[in-house]
């Protein structure tokens, strides 16, 4: 009998980095949350986490996490209409009839951390079908109404990938757009 009780994959860096972002005790939505990487380390940390994933076997393993909610994202309506969240996050994860829905999905004074693959990937392996790739810039312009506190999109190594990533914050009503967002935060916990 296989044993399914192995510790899940460490976050990714680029949502460790700006974690700092979320508000304490926050609700925090993990689009495409897969074994629930973040949906762990977010909820060590305080914050009432929900993952939305396909795959319910995966989901199942999350049991005494968070909430959970099983839908195909790519069929179908957005399963979370009108709500919002503290943050949003997502990782490896591309359906582009989603990212209005994502944007939206992120509350007055709440954060978006997202970090997919990107145009120019497919020089180092899967994914290589475009329609799973941001274009130059497609980042950004789905962030927009948002506050962009830290974008990149160039190469990372071990493994040599091509991605796009952001780090915005959804201006509070009353705030000036200076924000609070400190870029020399640590993500210590």
């Amino acid at each position: 009998m296989q044993s399914h009780s192995h510790a899940p994959l460490p976050p990714s860096p680029w949502i460790v980095r700006w974690a700092h972002l979320i508000a304490p005790a926050a609700s925090v939505l993990d689009v495409a949350c897969g074994s629930g990487r973040h949906l762990h380390w977010l909820a060590a940390r305080g914050h009432h986490v929900t993952g939305i994933d396909r795959d319910a076997d995966a989901l199942a393993a999350l049991h005494g996490v968070g909430k959970t909610i099983v839908a195909d994202l790519e069929s179908g309506a957005w399963p979370l209409g009108g709500q919002r969240f503290g943050a949003v996050i997502v990782t490896n994860y591309l359906w582009r009839p989603l990212l209005p829905a994502i944007v939206a999905s992120v509350a007055d004074g709440g954060a978006l951390l997202y970090e997919t693959f990107a145009h120019g990937q497919q020089r180092f392996g899967k994914p290589a079908n475009p329609a799973h790739l941001l274009q130059p810039g497609e980042l950004l312009a789905a962030a927009d109404g948002l506050r962009v506190v830290a974008y990149e999109d160039g190469l990372l190594g071990n493994p040599t990938r091509r991605v796009q990533r952001i780090a915005a914050v959804r201006c509070a009503p009353g705030d000036d757009g200076a924000g609070n967002a400190d870029l020399n935060a640590t993500a210590a916990g």
